[in-house]
């Protein structure tokens, strides 16, 4: 049994390492190459291939190919692609410090962002397969999974910051550190082979008997549309929507914020962003140990509302955050700490909401459809209209992405913009969506 947990616990730590290695600080990387100004496009491509390639991946694996052959091959396209999209960063950093002067030189993205787009349309259903290959493989090991699972798991986030040390730290014989090069590529290609090839050691997991008889559209989880004829559920997937704007919007610009401080200063939080940044993650390992206590003692809804004012305290604390005071400091700290509450406790209460309110018949495809409305829909559209704020009061120089002349606190203006959105979506919430809090209810989705 201990070995069976063993070898799960290093498959969701290399799960999640593969990720870690470039999701908050690919866009220190794009800056350095000219490329600053797509970052968005990085992004929204996360949340687009989110919208489909989970569920026709999880179709294969219901009924054709075994889920951890499935996460094996998948697993090895992306860090196949992602090692291409490396190759191709390695050649637009050499393109960039030879036109270093050049006024008139514009990078190309499509060499690096078409790979790119590949690896992470094989690697997005990795996730949603690597928790079937851990459940399936837990049940038939004689395990109860919803006290065996959550352990395993916790060491996936700790995959995903050990990477983030390493990209952060690792210079790899070049001038600048691995999350400022195309090096952080090659970092999460190697560990997605790694994992690939580690995967088709794992225990097989049957093929699925049971599904054979449902339509196409239930396979996909079309079917859950149909909860959107309920006022309760159609309000709860629409702020679902909603909040899922700001998932991705540090993701791609925290880091490059922080980093900008280097121009004018050598603050060590401004030349190592992303472990500052990896406070999040260990934030949101904590959080979600808590996130049991506070749905029983104060409601989904209530869970909810602090969640998304933590998004407000989360982007309010940027626009006040600077590396050249100890005040300023705190402030980004702060909003690394409180990072936990937002991500963890929006998206537990909203699984379990989910959970407890769907029909049993269509619970699988309400969950897939609230990670379509939060990390397909709403983190696409919010990182594109992100992108848009970003570059109107921003712009590039000498690779740091710094506050454009004509807007003196650029920066600071888009944090608190985001602040404010979120603000807006907590008090609608708050004042919208009617839901009363059963602690009956609640334990029993619990247990």
């Amino acid at each position: 049994m201990k070995n069976i947990k063993s070898r799960l616990i290093v498959m969701n730590f290399l799960q999640f390492a593969v990720w870690g290695a470039y999701l908050t600080c690919v866009g220190q990387f794009l800056g350095k190459v000219g490329l600053g100004d797509y970052i968005s496009w990085f992004y929204i491509a996360q949340g687009v291939v989110s919208i489909f390639m989970p569920a026709i991946m999880g179709i294969i694996a219901d009924k054709y190919i075994q889920p951890q052959r499935l996460l094996g091959l998948s697993h090895l396209l992306a860090g196949g692609f992602m090692l291409i999209a490396a190759y191709f960063g390695y050649e637009a950093t050499q393109l960039a410090e030879a036109n270093a002067g050049n006024a008139e030189y514009v990078a190309d993205i499509w060499p690096v962002f078409i790979p790119y787009v590949l690896s992470v349309a094989f690697y997005m259903p990795t996730i949603a397969l690597s928790n079937t290959v851990a459940f399936g493989t837990l049940t038939r090991s004689g395990l109860d999974f919803v006290k065996a699972f959550p352990p395993i798991r916790t060491l996936g986030t700790v995959g995903f910051i050990a990477s983030m040390w390493l990209v952060n730290s690792l210079s790899f014989g070049l001038e600048l550190t691995a999350q400022q090069t195309y090096m952080q590529l090659v970092m999460s290609g190697g560990l997605g082979i790694l994992l690939g090839l580690y995967s088709f050691t794992l225990p097989a997991c049957p093929l699925s008997q049971s599904e054979g008889k449902k339509s196409l559209a239930e396979r996909l989880g079309l079917d859950a549309f149909v909860l959107f004829k309920t006022k309760k559920m159609a309000m709860f997937f629409i702020f679902s929507m909603l909040l899922g704007v700001s998932l991705q919007i540090t993701n791609g610009y925290a880091t490059p914020y922080i980093e900008s401080f280097s121009a004018t200063s050598d603050s060590w939080f401004a030349s190592n962003p992303t472990m500052l940044v990896s406070l999040s993650q260990i934030s949101e390992a904590l959080c979600i140990l808590l996130t049991s206590f506070f749905l029983l003692r104060f409601g989904i809804k209530n869970v909810m509302l602090i969640a998304m004012f933590a998004w407000v305290l989360r982007f309010g604390l940027f626009g006040v955050g600077t590396t050249e005071s100890i005040m300023g400091i705190v402030a980004l700290v702060c909003s690394c700490l409180v990072y936990g509450v937002a991500f963890d406790f929006f998206n537990v209460s909203g699984a379990m909401f989910v959970q407890q309110e769907a029909p049993k018949s269509m619970q699988g495809s309400a969950q897939g459809l609230f990670m379509l409305m939060t990390n397909g829909i709403g983190a696409s559209v919010g990182t594109y209209i992100a992108g848009k704020i970003v570059d109107h009061f921003c712009t590039w120089e000498g690779g740091h992405l710094v506050s454009r002349p004509e807007f003196a606190n650029g920066w600071q203006t888009t944090w608190f913009i985001f602040a404010g959105y979120a603000l807006v979506v907590a008090l609608m919430f708050m004042i919208l969506f009617r839901y009363k809090h059963d602690r009956s209810k609640m334990a029993e989705v619990n247990h």
